[in-house]
């Protein structure tokens, strides 16, 4: 990659203070490593202290003071490493999890009270619930394989399940609510449903629809193919994963500066929103998340999933670095070109360009920038693509610090 000071002095400090001694080319060969992709799927390691600047920018965005903050990501941390123990306790009665910002603590849901008993013996609190994270996710399950065979209606913007709510929540455009169509598709959902009330819809602003944020030749850091702009999510060994609709499978990808990077080798959309790009010509990959300057640049340690309700911040070409909070997991999003599932909803926002950009909790990896509504001026909510699946579904592996 032909990058002269631009390439960042801080970035060189950053490896180097990780202990990735030698130069920047040695740090990421282009042949895939022999390591499995489950390497980077590892539990959360002890978060490093927060830079003054990330602490910042999440006090901007979420609210807070510094010290409220700093407090939030040690508890953010906390709750990321208790969420599998707690889910193993619960076993079959687990309703759902998600971390609850007043309280600092992770929440778990759970059908009776043997489960709660054995839940709280891992030190989360407990709710107790009436369906189960399995019943809703069989809701759920139903929709998509409705979705997949035939196109949701276009009044209906998403659905997901609503661990906090104990419910399965349709989201329904504003004026689409009484629709032949729109009003089909709920009942079909209700029902699948165990019980009454499963099912509930909640009606979205027309202006809240979401849409991708891929942008045509305007602008972590940009690429360029095929007459778009996106922006790089994650690197892994051979490459980095994006966002899936902005590949155009075996299309040349160019770099910031206008040089040859590689190819897009995979690329799916609607469905999911996967895509990766191998890696050459002079280029290399480092577990790095650009911080544009708002914030030191954010070095990868793995892949850890941060559970609803914690707080994630976003990088991209366009608005660069912003902050928000987890909203919901497992999402399926209706896009004007059809559904994609299993996304992760937050109140980040996000601008066309941002897509395939990186999504991060401390040094933990999440996912790609999907799409959206809104802007980072007025506000509003993006999808995230996790990572770990685009990781599974190519045989990549993450490249972490």
């Amino acid at each position: 990659m032909r990058r002269s000071i631009r390439a960042r002095m801080g970035l060189s400090a950053l490896l180097a203070l990780a202990g990735l001694g030698g130069t920047l080319t040695s740090l990421a060969p282009a042949a895939a490593s022999p390591a499995s992709a489950a390497t980077a799927r590892t539990s959360a390691r002890a978060t490093a202290p927060a830079s003054a600047e990330l602490v910042g920018v999440m006090a901007r965005d979420l609210g807070l003071t510094r010290g409220q903050a700093r407090e939030r990501l040690r508890d953010e941390a906390a709750a990321t490493r208790l969420e599998p123990a707690a889910r193993r306790a619960a076993g079959a009665a687990y309703g759902g999890s998600w971390y609850d910002a007043e309280s600092g603590r992770l929440v778990v849901a759970v059908v009776g009270t043997r489960g709660a008993e054995a839940v709280r013996g891992t030190g989360a609190a407990v709710r107790v619930v009436r369906h189960t994270a399995r019943e809703l996710d069989a809701v759920k399950a139903g929709l998509d394989r409705t979705a997949r065979a035939a196109a949701a209606p276009a009044g209906v913007t998403g659905w997901r399940v609503d661990p906090r709510a104990n419910r399965v929540v349709v989201d329904v455009r504003a004026g689409a609510e009484h629709a032949a169509a729109t009003e089909a598709f709920v009942a079909r959902a209700r029902r699948a449903a165990p019980g009454a009330g499963v099912v509930v819809v909640s009606v979205r602003a027309a202006d809240r629809a979401p849409a991708t944020f891929a942008a045509g030749t305007v602008g972590g850091d940009p690429y360029y193919s095929h007459n778009i702009r996106c922006s790089i999510g994650f690197s892994v060994y051979g490459g980095f994963v994006t966002a899936g609709h902005c590949a155009q499978l075996g299309a040349a990808v160019y770099g910031w500066d206008g040089s040859y990077v590689g190819n897009f080798q995979g690329g799916t959309f609607p469905g999911n929103d996967y895509g990766w790009v191998n890696v050459g010509s002079g280029w290399w990959t480092v577990p790095v998340v650009l911080g544009w300057g708002t914030v030191p640049d954010a070095l990868v340690r793995g892949s850890a999933e941060a559970p609803v309700g914690a707080s994630v911040c976003r990088s991209g070409s366009t608005t660069h670095w912003h902050c928000g909070t987890v909203l919901a997991k497992n999402e399926t999003v209706n896009y004007s070109q059809g559904s994609v599932f299993g996304l992760t909803k937050t109140n980040v926002c996000a601008e066309p360009g941002d897509s395939g950009g990186s999504f991060i909790s401390g040094d933990q990896a999440q996912g790609v920038t999907s799409g959206g509504w809104g802007n980072c001026s007025s506000g509003g909510e993006t999808w995230f693509q996790p990572v770990n699946p685009i990781l599974s579904r190519y045989g990549l592996t993450l490249q972490t610090a």
